[in-house]
């Protein structure tokens, strides 16, 4: 079949047509020399802040953080961002970015398996780079995430991501950190009468429990036998056991997160982390004598109680602090949500948190937590330069105003779709404005 030349120069025009920027942009090249950023206050992530403060950083690694005038130029790129503020990069644990990307589209959902007891799944094979949702959470700070998955008794393996990579091997900041185990909800009768169905619900709570314990004893006795066959769901269970993968525990109700703490310890489980948490401070006791981490998910919740006070949800990151409970804040209302970590750890600040603390809870204890606090969570030297550059404070959703990011030093392009639509339609009602001078606006 013969086509008109004609229409073939029409469809390359129309491809050449469309805005690069309004898709996902290219992951930024390697950083080819060392850089300088001068004149911002350095929130360092650990508590201090330095003001006219220098950020340096070469191949990747930070090589000075601290006062301006103990920084050396020579040889350095220098970027000016005087009266801004460095932070380090924000990290969102527990999410399911780059799994979910349109709810209401089945193939683009990948954040779970079928069935109850999946220790074997890895999340991060299905961790998509080119996802519309990523760059738009680059934009407000958020450079990691814990990609995390979700669905029956143990969904799987999470692992730690940077966010501008070409696929899921590039991104990789740590892999397979923890299993998450979502701990059965009790039930709890309160009509008084009883309850068939809630029975019957109780009933397979018990046998949901029973076979997890069965499972964790199987994996026990595996992990000491020499077994000819690899049996992947009980290898995948190994570093629960000696502490080389922590389990992370996704329970809310107190007297729920009491009785999974107990019973994964009573089985061997070594270093355990509550997911959800809402319950944290009315167990806040028990969390410490266990030495038990938190991330809290409910800062932008309501109460979980009737009789709470209605601030309740955001001032527990304060109780918490005050207890000396670790913890690190987690934006789980929806994945498209998560450019607003920042905001609530800016909320926690409005009801008692200090600054730099709310700041350490989305990032510095967020690192500690997942066990990659060496690498990133802090800007000081030796750990990877993943920076932010923000012209207001990054916690305030007024100011915030991300104008540098960089990842393991990389210079990261802050175009998204959302500045792409922004700009266009803009663009478009500015033109539709009438005239206001001249003949036509005079007539």
């Amino acid at each position: 079949m013969k086509i008109h030349k004609r229409y073939i120069s029409a469809f390359v025009a129309l491809m050449l047509s469309v805005p690069a920027f309004a898709q996902v942009p290219v992951p930024a090249a390697k950083q080819s020399k060392p850089v300088l950023l001068t004149g911002a206050t350095l929130h360092v992530g650990n508590g201090k802040v330095v003001e006219n403060a220098a950020v340096g950083f070469d191949n990747g690694k930070i090589t000075y953080a601290g006062p301006l005038s103990g920084a050396n130029r020579n040889g350095h790129e220098v970027i000016d961002v005087a009266g801004q503020h460095i932070y380090p990069g924000l990290i969102q644990p527990n999410a399911q970015l780059g799994l979910n990307e349109i709810e209401s589209v089945r193939a683009t959902l990948d954040m779970r398996e079928v069935g109850q007891f999946n220790p074997n799944v890895r999340a991060v094979v299905a961790y998509n780079t080119d996802s519309d949702i990523v760059p738009t959470i680059r934009a407000n700070g958020v450079l990691m995430t814990q990609v995390t998955p979700v669905g029956g008794t143990i969904s799987g393996s999470s692992s730690v991501v940077q966010l501008d990579a070409w696929n899921w091997e590039d991104a990789i900041v740590k892999a397979d950190i923890g299993i998450h185990l979502s701990w059965p909800n009790m039930i709890i009768n309160t009509g008084g009468a009883p309850n068939p169905r809630m029975a019957n619900m109780g009933q397979q709570r018990e046998e949901a429990i029973a076979e997890l314990g069965q499972l964790l004893r199987d994996a026990a006795v595996y992990k000491q036998a020499k077994n000819e066959k690899e049996n992947l769901k009980l290898t995948s269970l190994n570093g629960l056991f000696d502490g080389s993968k922590k389990l992370y525990l996704h329970a809310n109700y107190g007297k729920e997160i009491i009785e999974g703490v107990n019973f994964v310890k009573q089985h061997g489980v070594k270093d355990i982390v509550v997911v959800g948490a809402r319950d944290a401070v009315a167990v806040a006791d028990f969390l410490k004598a266990n030495n038990i981490a938190v991330i809290y998910s409910g800062v932008h919740a309501l109460p979980t109680r009737s009789d709470e006070d209605v601030d309740m949800p955001y001032k527990t990151p304060y109780l918490l602090q005050q207890a000396g409970i670790p913890f690190a804040l987690d934006y789980d209302l929806s994945t498209h949500g998560i450019r607003n970590l920042p905001f609530i750890a800016g909320t926690a600040v409005a009801h008692g948190l200090d600054k730099e603390q709310a700041l350490a809870a989305i990032t510095l204890n967020t690192a500690k937590i997942l066990g990659i606090d060496k690498q990133v969570g802090s800007v000081e030297v030796g750990k990877d330069a993943t920076i932010v550059v923000s012209a207001g404070d990054i916690l305030d959703m007024r100011t915030n105003n991300v104008t540098h990011a960089f990842i393991q030093g990389r210079k990261i392009d802050l175009n998204d779709k959302q500045k792409y639509l922004y700009e266009k339609f803009n663009g478009k009602y500015q033109a539709e404005q009438p005239a206001t001078t001249g003949p036509k606006a005079q007539n």
